[in-house]
């Protein structure tokens, strides 16, 4: 742990596996969090926007996180919860809260498309349903609103809201988060191509969609960037590039749930309105894959 942030480093944004009949893999989610744990991962993250929760049914979300927690090996698990209703997002938590999570991951409501005083509204009110640390999720590309660095700064204030996975992609945005939050409030970068420069500028990590694939590769580069090594950390962060990038040649997770086909992790198979990766994204991650080998 590093001074007193509860979350640091490398976390993994965890997909969910399904066999060919549409039915979780379970077996393979397993197989999926030890390699993460053997691997230097530092939390886990299952049932965010990566494990295609939206489609997955209640059963199936409180065994995907019970299995986690089974799993972890004392690693910080944040289980994702938010919805774009509130009364939906506390039902949801309570029916999370038995199987021990460390903390809630809570998104911007999507779709709703709420004002800057209306999310600090319905933060508070997800506050004050739990005695469970909570992780807000600002994610314009998905929610279609952006929560400003003052409405975040307000947040992070209430008394359990311990991080923020940041992916409006404004650098400047979250470093403004990262100067002004308060002791122990972690910053948290939500897309992987900005982990270099928002940990170099004081972020404490990274949630992370690439370690799926390169759990070591990644949970090294934010190691080196907690411990200052900036030279080494530059060099892997450029052979990461193309992981980045290919990660999202289609709609997240299609690409890494493809590339985890590769490396017989899991098999490729979506739930709709996703879709399995197309021949030419198979192509890119069979070649990024084959480069970090």
């Amino acid at each position: 742990m590093l001074d007193n942030y509860l979350l640091k480093g490398c976390g993994t944004a965890l997909v969910t596996p399904f066999n060919e009949d549409q039915t979780v893999d379970y077996e393979a989610f397993g197989r999926m969090v030890t390699r993460q744990i053997d691997n230097g991962i530092d939390f886990l993250v299952p049932l965010g926007s990566t494990a295609e929760t939206p489609c997955l049914e209640d059963d199936e979300k409180k065994k995907l996180l019970a299995l986690t927690k089974e799993l972890c090996q004392g690693r910080p698990v944040v289980v994702g919860a938010g919805t774009n209703s509130l009364k939906k997002t506390i039902e949801t938590i309570k029916m999370l809260e038995p199987y021990d999570p460390d903390a809630f991951l809570v998104v911007v409501p999507y779709y709703n498309k709420p004002t800057q005083d209306g999310l600090l509204e319905y933060f508070k009110a997800v506050s004050q349903s739990t005695d469970k640390n909570i992780v807000v999720y600002n994610v314009p590309g998905r929610t279609g609103t952006n929560m400003q660095a003052h409405t975040t700064l307000r947040v992070a204030e209430l008394p359990n809201v311990i991080a923020v996975k940041e992916a409006s992609g404004n650098i400047d945005q979250v470093l403004e988060i990262r100067k002004y939050a308060p002791s122990g409030f972690s910053v948290l970068s939500g897309e992987d191509g900005q982990t270099f420069p928002l940990m170099a500028g004081g972020a404490q990590g990274v949630i992370s969609v690439a370690s799926n694939v390169a759990p070591r590769m990644m949970s090294h580069l934010c190691h080196l960037l907690l411990a200052g090594e900036m030279g080494e950390a530059l060099v892997l962060d450029n052979k990461l590039k193309p992981l980045y990038k290919d990660c999202f040649v289609e709609s997240n997770p299609i690409p890494v749930k493809g590339a985890l086909s590769l490396l017989g992790l899991c098999k490729p198979y979506m739930r709709l309105p996703l879709t399995s990766a197309t021949p030419a994204t198979m192509d890119l991650m069979k070649k990024v894959i084959g480069e970090y080998k």
